[in-house]
């Protein structure tokens, strides 16, 4: 049994179960809207930094808060975000959500001064922790035994995959011709049009039976999630063996440990551990995460070689990821409408990490000298039918057969592995980049490549590709981990409720 198999049987839709909503696609359309303001703003303000930098005055030690801000306010209230969606109501919670970000986003695109942009992005990743999971119930809920389920999530998860280069794109076109603080205001575009479409088209969901919420659950995930996102941020700056990294990350760990016991004990858990538990649910939290980690190298390092290596501008090197945003879209599609029903998510999954570190392995034969065409398209191409292939399948899986009262939550889990992958991948591999771009230089340094007492910059541009290609050697070993964990946890054969065979 599959998640897109038609309603007329009867294991296909619980009994007592609704109709489709008939305005389930406008529904879907609203909700993407939403979906897309929240993954392209984690890059759409990577390419405004330079601007802002130069616009607000502020270092390059700084600079990483304008990014890190906003993620580690995102990963550590995903979780709270979920099950108060569950408790106020999905419509309240996505519609409040909206109108916090976009009102963060508008004092960001005002901000006059570095702290004033920082402290908008850390609102923008608050209110948006509680709007990203709201967002993805609604779509469980609104697609729950439908036929049309694959096709949903197969939107979806192509919004979720390529959001981030469309990021690239838009902040290279606002930033090249209006300005950076246009990366911020493009928002307030988003969430009205969505604020209005969900005021119209969502109806009210009664609120969750849970009198109270889990305080002390949400403290122990929330500090934990903080820890661990700080910590690798601070890697990128400070040595991993600076206490300010790896005290960080130890306490993280130490904490998110102490929040699955109190879990098992809480009256009313905030992540009931029957979500996690389940093998395919499991499997897709962890394949999320693993592909945030490596998919986010992508868009990190390709972006710098771009535009440092081959001189493309910030709009030339958006367009030259449009290809790959294709192929993420088509093969979303292709794996959630045609392939899910079939064969599960196990082969899907795993093929497509495979398929992504492939990709990755090829990008590190790239040089000073090569082209676009010949040595970048290629791997990108594969790259996306890889994500293609993970990402939407396991959202899909994710979300699939959760009680109406745990859809939050369960939506929550998916946003926390994508988030708290990218903010894991993109700190871990910008600070294996760094550490080799600074040994290639160490080791090539001679009077011959010495100009004015400082390297020639060819070979600074040399160590700048050594770097990358470091990176994309371990983000193809993270995607091969991935298929190992979802080869390793995924079932056999397409999704099927509880007690069906």
């Amino acid at each position: 049994m599959s998640a897109a198999n038609p309603p007329a049987s009867p294991a296909a839709v619980p009994q007592g179960a609704d109709p489709p909503d008939p305005r389930r696609w406008w529904i879907l359309a609203v909700i993407a809207l939403a979906q897309l303001m929240v993954v392209l703003d984690a890059t759409i303000v990577n390419i405004a930094l330079p601007s802002a930098q130069r616009s607000l005055h502020f270092t390059n030690v700084d600079r990483q808060w304008i990014v890190t801000a906003y993620a580690l306010a995102f990963g550590s209230l995903l979780l709270l975000g979920g099950r108060v969606s569950s408790l106020l109501g999905r419509k309240v919670t996505f519609i409040g959500g909206l109108i916090g970000f976009a009102a963060a986003s508008a004092i960001g695109g005002a901000a006059t001064s570095f702290g004033m942009l920082v402290g908008a992005r850390a609102l923008q990743g608050a209110f948006g922790a509680f709007m990203a999971p709201a967002a993805l119930s609604l779509l469980t809920t609104t697609f729950s035994g439908s036929r049309d389920r694959g096709r949903a999530f197969g939107v979806f998860g192509a919004i979720a995959g390529a959001g981030a280069a469309i990021g690239l794109l838009l902040g290279g076109v606002l930033t090249e011709y209006l300005s950076w603080r246009w990366c911020l205001y493009v928002n307030l575009f988003f969430a009205a049009a969505a604020v209005i479409g969900g005021s119209i088209l969502l109806g009210r969901h009664p609120r969750g039976h849970r009198p109270k919420l889990d305080v002390v659950g949400a403290l122990f995930v929330g500090a934990g999630m903080f820890c661990i996102v700080y910590g690798f941020s601070n890697a990128a700056i400070h040595s991993w063996h600076s206490p300010s990294t790896w005290g960080f990350l130890v306490a993280g760990v130490l904490l998110l440990a102490v929040f699955a016991w109190w879990e098992t004990r809480a009256t009313a858990p905030l992540l009931p551990l029957r979500i996690v538990l389940d093998r395919n649910r499991g499997g897709a939290y962890l394949s999320i995460l693993i592909a945030g980690s490596g998919m986010f190298g992508i868009f990190l390092f390709v972006t710098y070689y771009m535009q440092q290596t081959l001189g493309f501008s910030p709009v030339t090197t958006g367009l030259a990821f449009l290809p790959m945003v294709a192929m993420i879209m088509t093969f979303s599609n292709l794996s959630n409408i045609v392939l899910m029903p079939r064969i599960g998510p196990k082969a899907l999954v795993t093929v497509g990490m495979l398929l992504a570190a492939v990709g990755m392995a090829l990008l590190t034969r790239i040089g000073v000298h090569s082209t676009y065409a010949a040595d970048v398209l290629p791997p990108l191409l594969i790259d996306g039918a890889g994500l293609g292939m993970v990402i939407a399948p396991s959202i899909n899986t994710g979300t699939f057969g959760v009680a109406p009262q745990d859809a939050g939550v369960a939506s929550a889990s998916v946003n926390t592995g994508q988030q708290l992958g990218g903010s894991i991948g993109t700190s871990l591999l910008n600070t294996l980049a760094a550490s080799a771009t600074a040994s290639y230089l160490a080791s090539h340094l001679s009077p011959r490549t010495l100009v004015g007492g400082k390297p020639a910059p060819s070979l600074v541009t040399q160590a700048l590709v050594h770097g990358y290609t470091t990176a994309f050697w371990w983000a193809s070993a993270i995607f091969l981990f991935g298929a190992v964990v979802a080869g390793v946890l995924f079932r056999w054969g397409p999704l099927a409720r509880q007690g069906q065979p």
